[in-house]
């Protein structure tokens, strides 16, 4: 497959630029953020955009591969897959940030790392490097899934 460098990045920046619609919500320097009770193995605000910004960059690229690689049943049923995982990961930042809920947004996010787990599959099948992509997006949501727990019963009552 010749790589179309052009749209290849066309694919990176829209992943980063949608990514950053969560950023309307999210605020790791907000009143009411500084003020819950946290883990110990909770990073610096600052940690977040960096691992964001390389994590949409990586699925960019996924999705590239995966769109461009010929009509099949199997990679519409992975580009949906992978709509609605973003969606949700939009969302994430939402329900924990704008409604300030770590109940819905572990409850949420739970659903999207499932969700995430079965686009890399999906876009394994169609192509490999693909899905290998996906694994630090995975790994991050999951780390990111213990640490909304822990948020959310620190701060119960």
């Amino acid at each position: 497959m010749q790589i179309n460098w052009v749209i290849l990045i066309l694919f990176i920046l829209g992943c980063n630029l949608l990514g950053a619609l969560g950023s309307l919500w999210a605020g790791g320097d907000s009143d009411w953020y500084k003020q819950i009770n946290k883990p110990n193995f909770n990073p610096p605000s600052w940690i977040f955009g960096p691992v964001w910004s390389l994590i949409f960059s990586l699925m960019g690229v996924a999705l590239y591969f995966v769109f461009f690689s010929g009509d099949s049943n199997i990679r519409t049923i992975a580009l949906i897959l992978f709509g609605v995982q973003f969606i949700l990961n939009i969302l994430w930042s939402y329900l924990f940030f704008g409604l300030q809920s770590p109940m819905f947004a572990f409850i949420e996010i739970i659903v999207l790392s499932a969700l995430i787990v079965l686009t890399g599959i999906y876009f394994f099948k169609i192509k490999p490097l693909s899905g290998v992509l996906m694994i630090p997006y995975v790994l991050w949501v999951g780390f990111a899934s213990i640490l909304n727990f822990s948020i959310w019963k620190l701060n119960l009552g």
